[in-house]
């Protein structure tokens, strides 16, 4: 995974689409994510417990409609100096995950999901961006600008993972600024350029994009994925995305 400060100004651009498959794309998301329940809202993210996330978080089901769909896989950014991204530009099929480090449905898919979707992408096959929307407060803001930063020196990944580590999600003390900029050290990070890209006005531009692009395209509960240039909502069962993948890498073949 590349990285660079001219990321910073120019990944985002290329989130603009036209009009009409915006509004398409919120009226279809906004359907499926009424049909499905294996995913945090704001209203809802007070009301779970753990036993709950741990049990509900995994619904079988279709991941789309059977309506027509727009192509979204023009909300893919194919930006090399992406600091979080995995995989080739190049890859055939892109999976753009929407999140939010205090959704514990979000941490499950990083546990039980993640790791399947991670081999296509050693493979070359698939590349994934992330969005880390942001949507529960203050402590998901700083969760977000903290893996931004760990992007900006090539661990993204890592730093993601150890948010997420054992499927679970952190308590807001363990996503202060100083304990975010321990994990850093843990990592191996130069703590100090984390601090200062943590801290920077374009990291927190770049998180307040990712945010803004999740609410134009009608996201408004996590996890929420584009695989393959269509919506996926929810924690949903492994298999679901190796379907939808396999289909997407047929059709480019």
């Amino acid at each position: 995974m590349a990285t660079g400060s001219n990321s910073r100004s120019t990944q985002r651009n290329k989130w603009l689409v036209p009009a009409i498959i915006i509004a398409v794309a919120v009226l279809l998301i906004g359907m499926v994510l009424a049909m499905n329940g294996d995913s945090d809202t704001v209203d809802s993210a007070s009301e779970q417990s753990t036993s709950e996330a741990q049990t509900a978080g995994v619904v079988p089901g279709q991941a789309t409609t059977e309506a027509a769909q727009p192509d979204l896989t023009v909300v893919e950014g194919r930006d090399e100096l992406d600091p979080e991204a995995v995989g080739s530009v190049d890859a055939p099929v892109g999976l753009v995950v929407f999140s939010d480090y205090q959704c514990h449905y979000c941490a499950l898919w990083s546990a039980d999901t993640l790791p399947a979707m991670l081999e296509h992408v050693e493979d070359g096959n698939l590349r994934i961006e992330w969005r880390n929307l942001a949507l529960f407060g203050d402590a998901s803001d700083r969760a977000a600008r903290a893996s931004y930063a760990a992007g900006l020196q090539g661990s993204f990944l890592e730093y993601h993972e150890a948010l997420f580590s054992n499927g679970e999600t952190r308590s807001e003390q363990q996503l202060s600024d100083e304990s975010l900029t321990t994990l850093a050290g843990e990592l191996g990070l130069d703590t100090q350029q984390f601090g200062t890209d943590f801290n920077s006005p374009e990291t927190a531009t770049a998180v307040a994009s990712g945010v803004q692009q999740g609410i134009d395209l009608g996201v408004y509960s996590t996890p929420a994925f584009i695989l393959g240039g269509q919506p996926i909502m929810g924690a949903q069962p492994t298999e679901v995305f190796e379907n939808a993948f396999e289909l997407a890498l047929g059709e480019q073949e």
